[in-house]
């Protein structure tokens, strides 16, 4: 049985057990690992998430090249990805696959030097797509002493139980909330903030799922979040955050994106 062959009983497989987020057919990348043998090292990270098992994302997760982080606008999004057999013999026997959530940013790393195919940075280094996945996510494709395999992938819906989450962090007149357990597209292109006696405020991403503004008032207020998810579906969150809400707190939904 040929490897193309392969590939497309694979697809029509997983087609029926992950919807896409977006159409588009496999693309080509590379992947490593990180994180030790239980990925315990990979909570945390540039999108801004802490206990990944809390906060709905998991073990099995991935940090993103440049090409693919898009400086922090990926965060939350899921890929599937597959080992590219066609182009090594380090997959692991039998048609595996994994679905990753983007949790962190993978930096290249400029003290190495372009060699052949390989882009000064390294494999994270731009234009270069790349996953440096958990331990645990990656050994589901790949046999561990490669260190390194060819992939292919797409980016899907993200399958979440319960809602979104609200983490509130700041001082003063600075808001800042870290946006959580996103389904659908799975993550966030723009979102607001209102008080219960103020107009509608927009919030711009900090870093990572962490957007902020700058306001007074908002302590004492009950709060409400208008969001749109990348994948366009507009969500308002009706007073989800009490007015006697406290930083440091983190307040949870019972709506979630469905694209």
């Amino acid at each position: 049985m040929g490897k193309r062959f392969l590939h497309q009983l694979l697809a029509v497989v997983l087609a029926l057990f992950v919807s896409p987020a977006r159409s588009g057919d496999w693309l080509p990348a590379t992947a490593t690992f990180y994180g030790g043998a239980n990925g315990s090292d990979t909570m945390g990270g540039a999108c801004g998430y802490s206990d990944l098992y809390e906060q709905g994302y998991g073990i099995n997760n991935a940090a993103l090249s440049t090409a693919l982080f898009n400086d922090g606008a990926s965060c939350g999004q899921c890929y599937v990805i597959i080992c590219d057999s066609s182009k090594t013999g380090w997959c692991k026997p039998g048609n595996n696959w994994v679905v990753v959530s983007a949790t962190n940013f993978c930096p290249p790393n400029w003290d190495l030097p372009a060699v052949g195919d390989l882009p000064a940075g390294g494999w994270c280094g731009p234009p270069r797509p790349h996953f440096d996945m958990s331990q645990p996510a990656w050994e589901n494709i790949g046999i561990y002493s490669a260190g390194i395999i060819p992939v292919l992938y797409q980016r899907v819906k993200c399958w979440k139980s319960g809602g979104v989450r609200f983490t509130i962090a700041g001082f003063d007149h600075f808001y800042m909330v870290l946006i959580t357990n996103v389904a659908g597209s799975g993550s966030i292109q723009s979102m607001a903030v209102k008080g219960a006696n103020t107009d509608w405020i927009p919030m711009y991403r900090n870093w990572g799922a962490n957007w902020h503004c700058l306001s007074g008032g908002l302590v004492g207020q009950g709060l409400s979040f208008a969001l749109i998810s990348t994948g366009g579906q507009n969500i308002i969150f009706q007073d989800v955050v009490p007015a006697w809400w406290q930083f440091g707190q983190t307040y949870t939904t019972y709506q979630n994106f469905d694209y």
